[in-house]
């Protein structure tokens, strides 16, 4: 039945469940996802055109959530490409298993903090870009520490770290680890986003 729906009417439901499944976990973990609804296109397309496809071979997103971003960076990247999405959320980790299939994508249940030893095991050596939008500022500050650092380590040394968050907090923790970070903002998203730009 659903195979013979229009594309538009799949995508409409597609975006419902999403939205729903999001909702629903919002409610059993707001700090950890700031927001009741996904992010927006304008955020996502803000954060993805900071980064230059044609060497984006190895990306890592910290929490995925639905795949609202995932599924718009594997459209970009390219086909020999390979993302590695790392999410606790158990819930979201099912449902992107069952709903994106692609050979790039690569869903781990695992913490960022735990990065490169997930690249390692993949084979994967260093990424060009790791893209999270994780509440860096509600979490304990050796947690928070940890995974700057090892996301820094894992960074080609042109490789950049794309942060974007609901608050400014997470700037001076960011400056601490990186070598350079630019900051931009986005208001067309639930909540106003930050958008930051580090590089290792």
């Amino acid at each position: 039945m659903l195979d013979r729906m229009p594309a538009n009417d799949r995508r409409f439901l597609d975006r419902r469940e999403q939205v729903t499944l999001f909702a629903k976990n919002f409610f059993k973990h707001p700090k950890m996802l700031g927001s009741i609804i996904p992010s927006s296109r304008f955020l996502i397309n803000r954060v993805l055109r900071l980064i230059d496809w044609k060497r984006a071979k190895v990306v890592v997103e910290y929490g995925p959530g639905v795949g609202t971003f995932t599924s718009e960076i594997l459209d970009r990247m390219p086909a020999d490409g390979a993302l590695v999405v790392l999410e606790t959320n158990a819930d979201f980790v099912k449902y992107l298993r069952h709903t994106i299939r692609d050979e790039r994508l690569h869903v781990v249940h695992d913490s960022a903090a735990n990065v490169e030893r997930v690249l390692s095991n993949l084979g994967l050596g260093k990424a060009d870009y790791v893209i999270s939008g994780i509440p860096f500022s509600v979490l304990p500050a050796n947690v928070r520490e940890g995974i700057l650092k090892a996301t820094r380590d894992v960074l080609q040394p042109d490789g950049a770290f794309l942060v974007y968050q609901f608050s400014p907090k997470v700037l001076p923790y960011l400056e601490r680890v990186f070598s350079s970070v630019n900051r931009d903002f986005e208001p067309l998203n639930v909540l106003p986003a930050q958008v930051f730009y580090s590089r290792p």
